[in-house]
C-alpha cells in the first residue's frame, strides 16, 4: 500500500520576490539570481530561476551564453526577438512559451523588437537530469493549443500527449480559466511536487490564496488537488520529481 507523505505548502507572495531595476529593465526574483541573492529562496526541487521582467522598448539581453539548463520563456505581453547559435530566429509573441535546452552550450540574444510597447514576461530555468546533450529549441503557440478550464500539458520529461520532451522528470502544464471554475490537478507518482505560478487573476489552492505574481510550492502533493478561480486567471503547473 502506497503511504501519503505528509504535504507542505509554503507561498512566495509576489511583493517578497528579489528584484533589479535598471533603465531598460524590471525584474522580480522568485529564487536567488544574479545580484539578488537570499539562501531560503534558492529553488524548488529542480525549478532553479522564475523570473518575471519587464523590458522596456529597445532593451534586451545581447548574446550571451548558456549550458546544461532548460530554459523556458513564456510572452504575457508584447514580443520578444529571439536569435541563437543553432540559428534560430523569432520573434515570440504574447501568450506564447519558447523552450531551449541549452545542453553542451549555446549563444543566445533577446530583444524587445517594439518601438511603442514593452514586453512582458516570465523566464524560467530548470536544472537537466543529463548534462551536455545537443541544444534543442522549440516553440508552444498556446493560442493554437490551450483550452479554457482545462490543464494543457506542454512539456514533459516523455513528450507524451504531444507534449514537447525535455531533459528533467518534470510536467509543465498551462491553465486558463474562468472565475467560478475549477481545475483538477491530475495526480502523478513520478512527480510528486508542485509548483504552481500565477500569471494572472487570483485562485485558491488547498486553502492558499493566490494573486497576480504570487507561487505557491507544494511538496509531497496529494495524489488530486484542485485550483479554483476566484477570477478570470492564467497559471503555469510544474509537477516535480
Amino acid at each position: 500500500m502506497k503511504i501519503q507523505s505528509e504535504l507542505t505548502l509554503t507561498k512566495r507572495p509576489a511583493e517578497e520576490r528579489g528584484q533589479a531595476n535598471h533603465d531598460w529593465l524590471q525584474a522580480r526574483f522568485t529564487f536567488s539570481f544574479a545580484e539578488y541573492f537570499d539562501p531560503d529562496h534558492m529553488g524548488f526541487k529542480s525549478l532553479r530561476v522564475m523570473n518575471n521582467d519587464t523590458i522596456q522598448v529597445g532593451g534586451g539581453f545581447p548574446k550571451h551564453p548558456h549550458d546544461n539548463m532548460e530554459i523556458f520563456t513564456y510572452i504575457i505581453e508584447g514580443q520578444l526577438e529571439h536569435r541563437d547559435s543553432m540559428e534560430n530566429g523569432a520573434v515570440i509573441e504574447a501568450g506564447d512559451l519558447q523552450y531551449m535546452s541549452a545542453g553542451s552550450g549555446i549563444f543566445h540574444s533577446e530583444f524587445n523588437p517594439s518601438k511603442t510597447k514593452s514586453t512582458h514576461l516570465y523566464q524560467i530555468w530548470l536544472q537537466p537530469n543529463e548534462r551536455d546533450g545537443e541544444p534543442r529549441y522549440a516553440e508552444k503557440p498556446l493560442g493554437d493549443l490551450a483550452k479554457i478550464n482545462q490543464l494543457t500539458l506542454l512539456f514533459s520529461g516523455d513528450g507524451r500527449n504531444d507534449s514537447t520532451a525535455i531533459r528533467q522528470d518534470a510536467d509543465i502544464y498551462f491553465g486558463r480559466m474562468e472565475k467560478g471554475k475549477s481545475l483538477t490537478v491530475p495526480a502523478s507518482e513520478s512527480t510528486p511536487h508542485a509548483w504552481i505560478q500565477l500569471i494572472s487573476g487570483h485562485v485558491s489552492v488547498l486553502g492558499e490564496s493566490l494573486t497576480t505574481g504570487d507561487g505557491l510550492a507544494l511538496e509531497n502533493a496529494p495524489d488530486e488537488f484542485l485550483i479554483d478561480a476566484e477570477a478570470n486567471s492564467k497559471i503555469l503547473l510544474f509537477r516535480l520529481s
